[in-house]
Order: structure tokens, then sequence, then C-alpha cells
């Protein structure tokens, strides 16, 4: 299945967010002392944001309507 292009600039526009979210600077923000839920904050941080990439990523790789179809009329 070949990627759209509105497709492909949302997954490189995630690398790119992902990359700003996962860098020294932006870490060096949560780096404090202090607990959310009983967890560090960096620790919260990282966690917060890999989950929130993953389900971004999910919503961005997802099959658009009518894909699945299409996909099992060839034989």
């Amino acid at each position: 299945m070949a990627l759209q292009a509105d497709q492909a600039q949302r997954l490189v526009a995630l690398f790119a967010l992902g990359t700003l979210l996962l860098t020294y600077p932006v870490l060096a923000l949560f780096n404090r002392d202090g607990l959310v839920f009983g967890v560090p904050i960096l620790y919260a941080y990282l966690f917060g944001a890999w989950a929130a990439l993953i389900a971004l990523l999910a919503l961005t790789a997802r099959l658009p309507p009518g894909a699945e179809a299409h996909r099992h009329d060839r034989p």
C-alpha cells in the first residue's frame, strides 16, 4: 500500500515532533525534583510524550475508510 502525500507529510511531522520532544534541551526542562502521582517528573514526561507519539502515529497510520475493501478485490 502506497502512502498518500498528506499521510507521508503527517508522518514526517510526527518524526520532527518526536525528535523535538525527546532532545536534551526539552528533557532538561523536566529534570526537576518532584513527583507526579509518585513518579519523578522526568519519567512521567518521557512516558507521556512517548504515549502521545504512539497514539498520534496510530491515528495517522490508520487505513482510510474503504481501503480494506479495495485490497481484497484483487484475485
